[in-house]
């Protein structure tokens, strides 16, 4: 065991993330045959094999599903005193990993990442779109700096930081513009159209609506808030979608838009990141330049898409 090395952990994680040699020394730069030689003698040292490899697939052994784990945690050791050392040296600069859910980052991202730009000109943003599972599954491996999503999280190993709320709005075809907006319990009339199951945003529009989320299947399910809207205007049914995404998603559909009667629906949008991270002064600064940032697009969306005579 002494001749383990962190290159050996590094691109075993990475095959056991991948489960493919291929993709994994892609994602290593480097090439398959020097990633399988690396294994090779990473197993040799443990004298316990790590994989099981048949034709078609690899899988971790038991062994190895332990040996996973503690590499996990190794690294992203390492990892944090990385970023210990950056912070102690430059503050915020260097790469910094962001996670953002899809009802967030289309909308949120392109101001924000210019305000980033324009005050800390030395950081190395890169961004990862994806669910919230997945988001806090690599937050946990130390994949990711933080993420941006719907709180809560109710993580004991994560610091959540709520930023700002935005409600939902009603959104219809334009040919329906003139009638009165409904109650959430009558909702379960219309043809409501949702996000694919595995979007918090869709859990929430049901609760909403007193629906369950575990409601028949009707086919019209969409994997974005675009194609929802876009659907809305085809005359499908109605939808609801976050304030932050009225100026993007309605401005090229017939559409109509309006907030719902009080009490409105809506969401709490926060920053995580894991308690032991040493960047956790320069994420609260990132968290307040997110928190400007989502305030004023909410308030902008509203005031130039909802005027008094279309709400409720």
């Amino acid at each position: 065991m002494n001749s383990l090395t962190l290159r050996q952990l590094r691109y075993f994680e990475a095959l056991t993330r991948h489960g493919h040699f291929g993709r994994a020394a892609d994602a290593c730069s480097i090439s398959q045959p020097a990633l399988s030689v690396q294994i090779k003698e990473l197993e040799d040292s443990t004298g316990v094999p790590l994989f099981e490899r048949s034709a078609r697939q690899i899988r971790l052994t038991a062994f190895g599903e332990d040996f996973a784990t503690r590499v996990r945690d190794i690294l992203r050791g390492v990892d944090e005193l990385g970023d210990m050392v950056r912070v102690a040296r430059s503050g915020i600069a260097g790469r910094l990993r962001i996670g953002v859910i899809p009802t967030i980052a289309p909308y949120l991202l392109p101001t924000l990442l210019r305000h980033l730009n324009a005050r800390f000109p030395d950081l190395n943003v890169h961004v990862r779109e994806t669910l919230t599972s997945k988001l806090l599954n690599e937050l946990s491996e130390g994949r990711l700096d933080t993420a941006i999503l719907a709180l809560p999280i109710s993580d004991p190993s994560l610091i959540e930081v709520p930023l700002f709320d935005e409600s939902f709005v009603f959104v219809r075809p334009d040919s329906e513009a003139a009638m009165p907006v409904p109650a959430a319990e009558h909702l379960d009339r219309e043809r409501l159209l949702l996000l694919e199951e595995g979007h918090c945003f869709r859990d929430q529009a049901l609760t909403f609506c007193s629906m369950p989320t575990t409601r028949p299947h009707e086919g019209l399910d969409g994997s974005s808030l675009s194609t929802l809207v876009q659907m809305v205007g085809a005359g499908l049914g109605v939808t609801l979608i976050p304030e932050m995404a009225v100026p993007v998603e309605t401005r090229s559909a017939a559409v109509s838009v309006a907030l719902f009667p009080a009490p409105q629906p809506s969401r709490s949008i926060g920053m995580v990141w894991r308690k032991t991270s040493p960047l956790g002064d320069q994420l609260m600064q990132l968290a307040d330049l997110v928190q400007d940032v989502g305030k004023t697009l909410r308030e902008d969306a509203i005031d130039q898409n909802l005027p008094p005579d279309r709400s409720a």
